[in-house]
């Protein structure tokens, strides 16, 4: 049973560390993780009064893509409206988007949710985007934010 439980742990670290970003660039008809359409995507500007209702909400939303991690293109940041902006991981980490998806059109489908992210995290993902040092010692309070568990993307624009 411990042999078999290091296996597991052994496979899940090499997945992780070869996980890497699709090769080529984000182009419209693009997918990524599970299949998914635009039709019925709501604008990512719906998404704050529909989690005002409920902790968690199934969303298929449409939005620019503001930021990704340079590294792998493991998380994205997205447009909600004029002063939001909502921060994407992938399920399970299964997938990542290329690198270039910065300033794309994108529907999502998956989850979403508001979340406290940690001081920790903040600079964590601040160095993945290559925020200047300055930027990053900025950051010194937990912030709460709309997230998105994507388990499909499609880029459109």
């Amino acid at each position: 049973m411990k042999k078999q439980v290091i296996l597991i742990l052994l496979l899940c670290l090499v997945k992780i560390t070869l996980a890497q970003p699709p090769a080529g660039k984000a182009k419209p008809g693009s997918s990524y993780g599970a299949t998914t359409d635009a039709q019925n995507a709501i604008a990512a500007s719906e998404v704050p009064a529909l989690l005002s209702h409920r902790d968690t909400v199934p969303v298929k939303v449409k939005a620019k893509v503001i930021s990704s991690c340079a590294s792998k293109g493991c998380w994205m940041t997205l447009k909600v409206n004029d002063s939001t902006e909502a921060f994407v991981k992938m399920k399970d980490y299964a997938f990542f988007v290329p690198t270039d998806i910065q300033g794309k059109t994108v529907v999502l489908s998956g989850i979403s949710f508001v979340k406290t992210t940690t001081v920790e995290d903040q600079k964590h993902y601040a160095q993945d985007a290559k925020k200047t040092k300055k930027e990053i010692d900025a950051i010194v309070a937990p912030k709460k934010e709309i997230r998105f568990l994507a388990d499909g993307i499609l880029v459109t624009e």
